[in-house]
């Protein structure tokens, strides 16, 4: 025999747990603002169950009410961390709003017109219309892939949803499923609620797990001071490239870029003046860069730049742009900034570099060395083509300067 009361101080005791497990992630991860709303939604739901209790040893329908509205406000409170977690705006007035007209439904069918069905009715539509609000985000987020733990939620509230339509169509054709009531169905009901509400906070932590997972795997791939891709990043991206490129023989081009007498910037205004020029210089390249390409810094004052499906004349155009940025910046100088050089090296995928994308870097700090001989402050490209004869200068140099 199913003992409701029973039943209910497992709620209470299990979304009590719940609640200290999101308040630890709340501590340990304060910028993660879903966990807030997911811990508030187990404490109030578990305050609501423990109030509800009450009613067994009180006579009067208050503790019953605000049972109700702490079980309303943790479904609503569910649903918006659902909405903060996709990083969508929190519908409070919509949340709110849905709360107190299903609450006030509860009242005036319990203290103004006593008719069971349409309080039921009402508590019900309450919890259910903000999960039915925030499902869709779950099955189809905006990034269009579908975590394992969104799926899990997904599908727990679908049955939650499921459930509470047997309960009113239940109610609706004479049969008395509220807590008044009691008996065994109510007691399978709060049992599978309790399961499922147990359910759905797991795939919420499963949510929160993938997307740290993925934000600890983001760091690992970018630049700690700068925030572009780092030499590993870097390097996964041109072997992919590389592969591609191969396959079907399509082209895409690499810049090295050095910042010029950066070591002096450091010497003369600090490391502090130097990690700024660092950070300034990223934030103009990316001005001129395209959808698409890849802006890595893999080492102190050296960057590179992955160019997909990019010809080297298209590179050598890409090479002007972020140099002209870079020049134009440095004019419009003060004595209290530090104007910024670089150098630049360019070079293009070719079947001699294959599957190796060590090469075609090689190939673009070739480039690069000749754009420092040549007075630095410019780019040069890199021409595979092998030199010729002694008695032809100049018909097979290892680098040509594009206009």
């Amino acid at each position: 025999m199913l003992n409701v009361p029973t039943l209910w101080t497992v709620f209470i005791v299990n979304f009590l747990a719940l609640g200290l497990i999101w308040a630890y992630v709340t501590r340990s991860y304060p910028k993660f603002a879903a966990a807030r709303f997911w811990m508030a939604s187990s404490f109030i739901g578990a305050t609501g169950a423990m109030t509800a209790l009450i009613r067994l040893f009180v006579a009067s329908p208050l503790p019953l009410l605000v049972g109700a509205a702490g079980v309303i406000a943790a479904s609503c409170l569910a649903a918006m961390g659902i909405q903060r977690f996709y990083d969508r705006p929190v519908s409070w007035r919509v949340m709110t709003a849905t709360g107190m007209l299903s609450l006030a439904g509860v009242v005036f069918f319990m203290v103004g017109f006593e008719h069971m069905q349409l309080r039921m009715l009402s508590y019900t539509l309450g919890q259910a219309l903000p999960l039915v609000l925030a499902l869709r985000l779950l099955l189809a987020p905006p990034e269009g892939r579908v975590s394992p733990g969104a799926r899990l939620s997904g599908i727990v509230i679908l049955i939650i949803i499921g459930i509470f339509a047997v309960r009113t169509l239940g109610n609706l054709l004479g049969h008395d499923f509220s807590a008044r009531a009691g008996g065994q169905a109510h007691g399978v009901m709060v049992l599978g609620l309790l399961f499922l509400s147990m359910t759905l906070n797991f795939g919420f932590l499963l949510m929160a797990m993938d997307r740290l997972r993925n934000e600890v795997a983001d760091l690992a791939l970018l630049d700690d001071l700068t925030g572009v891709a780092n030499r590993r990043h870097l390097l996964q991206r041109l072997s992919e490239e590389c592969a591609r490129s191969e396959r079907s023989g399509e082209p895409f081009s690499l810049l090295v870029i050095d910042l010029d007498g950066f070591k002096a910037i450091n010497d003369t205004h600090g490391h502090a003046a130097g990690d700024a020029c660092l950070q300034h210089f990223t934030l103009m390249a990316q001005t001129r860069l395209r959808p698409g390409d890849m802006l890595a810094r893999t080492g102190g004052d050296e960057f590179c730049v992955v160019l997909p499906s990019s010809s080297l004349r298209e590179a050598a155009a890409i090479a002007r742009r972020v140099l002209d940025v870079c020049r134009q910046d440095a004019a419009g100088c003060t004595t209290r900034d530090i104007p910024i050089a670089i150098s630049i090296g360019v070079a293009e995928w070719d079947r001699g570099v294959g599957r190796f994308p060590d090469r075609l870097i090689a190939h673009a700090d070739h480039a690069l060395y000749d754009a420092k001989k040549n007075g630095k402050n410019d780019f040069a490209v890199y021409d595979p083509a092998p030199p010729l004869s002694p008695e032809q200068p100049g018909l097979g140099e290892a680098t040509r300067k594009f206009a």
